[in-house]
């Protein structure tokens, strides 16, 4: 069984790595304007032992505009990643921001010059990018990105589609060939804990399992990107004069924002 120590213990390492906990504003209300976007990479299996590319920028656009409007997107991951190991269901993150809750319309995938494949044969061959797409390969996504949830959208390289073969030069093109799945992932959980004076860790938790937490800044808590189920909320207050309390039965739905009703502390 879990301890009020192990709780607590869980609440302060959740709040310090989780990438699900969220922070809020000064006053206690949620920055529900903001919409949390998330950035993966996945692949399609191709005929190589490895394929590497060289990411540099991810920029969207939240117009039609071609040529204006561009914004690189906060907290990008630049790097190289091998294409290859993001088969059969696995990503990774490229960036993880807050932006503006609207619409995004395209979005342009920024890559360098170091793009590379290593045959079965185990050779490097250097991937060129056509001239028309060293702006950025350029998708058109023109979907919603809601506010207070996140909003992922995953970057599905077609390796076998990707890779063309300069005629017998033995040269190889790069032309990615991608589609673009943009989808809500969880849902929120949001409440309100008095006295609002008192700062309480705020946890979810489903069986033995902490999923997520957070603290309460003037009361108010979220937490954001809760896989949908039933959990049981903990409270457990700073101040050890007060005592903790627990609601059960608090239902998270995709894509929605569950509001837990006011907790009320008690004296010890």
């Amino acid at each position: 069984m879990m301890t009020l120590k192990n709780l607590a213990l869980g609440a302060l390492l959740l709040g310090a790595t989780s990438s699900l906990t969220s922070c809020y504003e000064t006053d206690g209300n949620p920055n529900e304007g903001k919409a949390r976007l998330q950035i993966a990479l996945t692949d399609d299996p191709g005929d190589y032992q490895e394929v590497w590319i060289d990411v540099k920028d991810i920029r969207i656009n939240v117009t039609d505009a071609d040529d204006q409007n561009w914004t690189s997107l906060p907290g990008v991951q630049p790097g190289m990643y091998n294409l290859l190991d993001l088969v059969n269901d696995k990503d990774t993150i490229l960036a993880d921001a807050e932006i503006p809750s609207g619409r995004i319309s395209q979005l342009r995938l920024v890559l360098g010059d170091n793009n590379y494949i290593i045959t079965n044969r185990g050779e490097k061959l250097m991937l060129t990018t056509p001239s028309a797409q060293q702006s950025g390969l350029k998708l058109n996504i023109h979907q919603p990105v809601i506010g207070g949830i996140i909003n992922k959208l995953t970057l599905d390289f077609d390796v076998a589609k990707s890779i063309v073969e300069a005629g017998n030069s033995g040269k190889y093109i790069l032309k990615p060939v991608i589609r673009a799945v943009l989808e809500a992932v969880g849902g929120n959980i949001k409440g309100f804990v008095l006295p609002d004076t008192v700062q309480t860790a705020v946890l979810a938790i489903r069986g033995t399992d902490t999923i997520a937490s957070t603290y309460t800044a003037a009361g108010g808590y979220l937490l954001r990107g809760i896989e949908a189920g039933t959990y049981s909320m903990h409270y457990l207050p700073v101040d050890t004069t007060f005592l903790p309390l627990v609601k059960d039965g608090v239902t998270v739905t995709l894509g929605q924002v569950t509001t837990v009703d006011t907790v009320r502390l008690q004296k010890k």
